[in-house]
């Protein structure tokens, strides 16, 4: 049998990771991870699955209009030659098929800007560097997500690069959730109008790629990779290999949950859990919170002035930065009730956000006056946000030994959760965006500012290796 003759007039064709990423069945799919993986390409391509349907709509979003640019020309290259009959409406930022079928470009250049799509429906929706988008934004537009007519496939499809306000929700939607490939199912129990019940259920999946997936950008720039490799290490390691544990903008790039694979960088902060010795130092610290998530942290200083984080009592509901809407005699209740269970006979020494003791809840008076008629006292924390960042870097730091001052328990889900998703702001770059979830950050200053070290000397590292049968931490 002769080979057969290539194919003359094909317009686009997949290179493998991108055709792995579109054949993928689940509602959500998260492709990319790396700089360089065709990643607008495929979700490009992708919306033109159901143009042949007149009820179909989709949108694939960039953050801001202008960001959308690379993306219409990548559409103008692909869309009109495989439609001569589409028209593109420069003005309102959408694609016309002879269908009838639309594909628009969006964006959401602000924290309300998601209320612009009220009421609209999308067969297809892609996000081109979810990142840049919020988990509000993000949630919002899955309800946004139906079928207008009869035939169409529902589902949402994004690209991501590790970084950005986003980092956090989009690696623990998709990254940390379940191995790349495997999918993740998430299910819901409802009610329905006759009032019987049932469980539903959505999957997602994370298709990672990078420059090395992408053979024609390899045979076109193979220099490409060199760029990326020349960048600063967080910006290397997230653009030319997908790390999500380093990324451009992170606060505390020092703070490591796993020792292993970070090279010259040893040790870790997070520990398996231990008894705390009697004779520590113990501290509980507090950042009040009501429709956003207050946080309350148990920390013991052992004699060498080592602080431990051992303990949190972290207010949020299922969805991350969202409150549980406690009032303060409740919370306060709840500490007492961890603390005559868990701490009987240890002198706790509390320490908390200062604006608890300012401005008046009606009758009940301050924050601070209900906490203490529950029999729950604190000191007022120091708020200067800078030497608070620069004590949370002093503790983060690690010695010639791989150790330093601040540990934190593995149990502490909550902490581990938002402390390396904190990014620097970008109006304020010295100081922690207050966007983030920043909460524990926020009650863990209040103690290391009561509890306030010397930066260490630096200490060349690279040599030191980690023995991970090493006991010493403990």
């Amino acid at each position: 049998m002769s080979e057969q003759t290539p194919l003359k007039d094909v317009i686009w064709s997949p290179q493998p990771k991108q055709e792995e990423f579109m054949r993928r069945n689940e509602y959500e799919v998260l492709y990319g991870g790396a700089a360089g993986g065709g990643k607008s390409d495929a979700i490009i391509a992708e919306a033109l699955r159901q143009v042949d349907n007149p009820c179909y709509r989709a949108i694939i979003f960039r953050k801001t209009y202008p960001q959308c640019r690379e993306l219409v020309i990548k559409s103008l290259r692909i869309y009109k030659r495989a439609f001569p009959d589409a028209e593109y409406n420069g003005s309102e930022h959408y694609w016309q098929f002879p269908s009838g079928a639309k594909i628009y470009f969006g964006s959401m250049p602000n924290s309300t800007s998601y209320l612009n799509y009220q009421g609209l429906s999308y067969s297809y929706i892609a996000f081109d560097e979810l990142t840049h988008f919020t988990q509000e934004e993000y949630e919002y537009l899955i309800s946004r997500n139906r079928a207008d007519g009869e035939g169409l496939r529902v589902y949402i499809r994004a690209t991501a690069n590790p970084g950005g306000i986003g980092h956090g929700w989009v690696k623990e939607r998709f990254i940390t959730a379940s191995e790349p490939g495997v999918p993740y199912t998430v299910k819901a129990e409802i009610t329905d109008a006759d009032g019987s019940r049932r469980t539903v259920e959505r999957s997602r999946v994370f298709i990672p790629s990078s420059v090395f997936d992408n053979r024609a950008l390899m045979k076109n720039d193979p220099g490409y990779i060199a760029n990326l490799a020349m960048l600063p290490e967080a910006k290397k390691k997230a653009l030319l290999y997908g790390d999500w544990n380093s990324y451009e903008g992170q606060v505390f790039t020092e703070f490591r949950d796993d020792p292993s694979g970070y090279g010259s960088r040893i040790g870790t902060h997070v520990i398996d859990p231990f008894k705390i010795p009697k004779s520590w130092r113990r501290y509980r610290s507090f950042d009040f919170g009501y429709s956003r998530p207050f946080a309350v942290q148990w920390w013991a200083v052992d004699h060498d002035g080592r602080a431990y984080l051992y303990r949190q009592l972290y207010g949020c509901t299922a969805s991350p930065n969202t409150g549980l809407r406690l009032e303060p005699r409740e919370i306060a209740r709840r500490i007492r009730s961890i603390e005559n269970e868990l701490e009987a006979g240890n002198a706790i020494t509390g320490i908390a956000d200062p604006a608890i003791w300012d401005g008046s809840r009606g009758q009940e008076g301050t924050v601070i006056t209900m906490f203490e008629k529950e029999g729950i006292f604190f000191e007022k924390g120091k708020h200067d946000r800078l030497s608070g960042k620069m004590q949370c870097h002093y503790r983060f730091a690690f010695d010639g030994e791989g150790r330093p001052m601040a540990y934190v328990f593995k149990t502490c889900r909550q902490f581990l959760r938002t402390i390396p998703n904190l990014i620097y702001d970008e109006a304020n770059c010295e100081d922690v965006n207050t966007a983030c979830e920043d909460h524990d950050y926020d009650a863990m200053r209040y103690f290391f500012m009561a509890n306030p070290i010397a930066p260490k000397p630096e200490t060349k590292q690279a040599d030191a290796q980690w023995d991970p049968l090493d006991t010493q931490l403990l």
